[in-house]
């Protein structure tokens, strides 16, 4: 049981970093599956999973030099490392394996049960206290991006499962993110995610040589489909360092429900390359989502500004 002598309160200027760190990579996010699903023409999902990790640890490790950091490589630290790297290397693999079938808004809209997850895993691993409004927060969000996508489990079958099982892996993953990155430096842990990534999806190709399935066998990428992979390294990459550099300054469960934004990004990329340009109903779960962010931004600018007078309100993670 965590002392609340020994708990850190995040100061209102930590938090506010935190919410704007989450909002950029959330922006930034759908790159990555934009320029996945772009590659899933001519190449498999583990392929893609796999140049996604190369590319962005490569793109990492000259500020990992540049900056100094430390990179650790103790045992206890690895067995961590090497469970953040296969909780992000499954779900890449059932997402952008969704992502051949499915729109890319559409998977998204699934996939966002995640913030759910992640608030309800950081309130029992954590101890980060949840209240209602929060949870709220996370009920309209979700509710919004229904109202956006409108997923129909009749039209792709079980392939609409894949999703919650990503979302649930990054809740995981985030979730160590936010208990990693007070004691390592966020550029050399991320770039420790993405060897291990390389490591995993290296076996999985290794095993799937040959098969002819569009899951786990191999083919040389054309330039095309190499430019499309280059920039979804990229993307994660930035995206990846935004997303540490949050958990470090705010709660887990402060941010989950920013989370829901990358919604409206999703969409207009996803108009911008492919021509899927929102209904009426779409734009109304547009509104919906956006209202929730900006209020959970307001609650917890609100909360974080005033002397904590009950602790049984203020548990946070140390």
């Amino acid at each position: 049981m965590t002392s609340t002598s020994s708990i850190r309160h995040p100061a209102a200027s930590e938090v506010t970093f935190g919410l704007l760190f989450m909002f950029l990579s959330v922006m930034i996010s759908p790159l990555i599956d934009i320029f996945s699903k772009l590659a899933t023409a001519t190449i498999s999902s583990t392929e893609v999973a796999g140049f996604r990790f190369i590319i962005q640890s490569l793109t990492m490790l000259p500020f990992v030099f540049l900056r100094g950091a430390k990179i650790q490589f103790s045992l206890k630290q690895s067995w961590y490392h090497a469970i953040r790297g296969a909780m992000v290397t499954i779900s890449m693999i059932c997402f952008v394996t969704t992502l051949k079938v499915m729109a890319v808004a559409d998977a998204i809209a699934i996939f966002f049960v995640e913030p759910i997850i992640l608030t309800i895993l950081g309130s029992i691993f954590l101890k980060e206290t949840i209240g209602w409004r929060r949870y709220s927060a996370c009920a309209v969000g979700f509710m919004g991006a229904l109202l956006i996508i409108q997923p129909s489990f009749e039209q792709v079958g079980y392939i609409a499962l894949l999703p919650v099982v990503s979302a649930f892996c990054i809740a995981v993953f985030a979730l160590m993110t936010r208990v990693l990155s007070h004691r390592e430096d966020p550029w050399a842990m991320q770039f420790q995610t993405g060897l291990w990534g390389i490591f995993f999806c290296a076996v999985i190709l290794f095993f799937g040589y040959g098969s002819g399935s569009d899951i786990i066998d191999t083919a040389m990428p054309d330039l095309p489909a190499f430019s499309y992979l280059v920039g979804t390294g990229i993307a994660a990459a930035i995206t990846g360092i935004l997303a540490a550099y949050a958990y470090r300054a705010a709660p887990a469960s402060t941010l989950a429900p920013l989370q829901y934004l990358e919604i409206v990004s999703a969409t207009v990329f996803a108009w911008l390359v492919f021509g899927d340009f929102p209904d009426v109903l779409k734009w109304v779960g547009i509104l919906i989502v956006i209202a929730s962010g900006l209020y959970i931004i307001w609650r917890e600018r609100r909360f974080a500004s005033k002397p904590v007078s009950d602790t049984s309100e203020a548990t946070r993670a140390p």
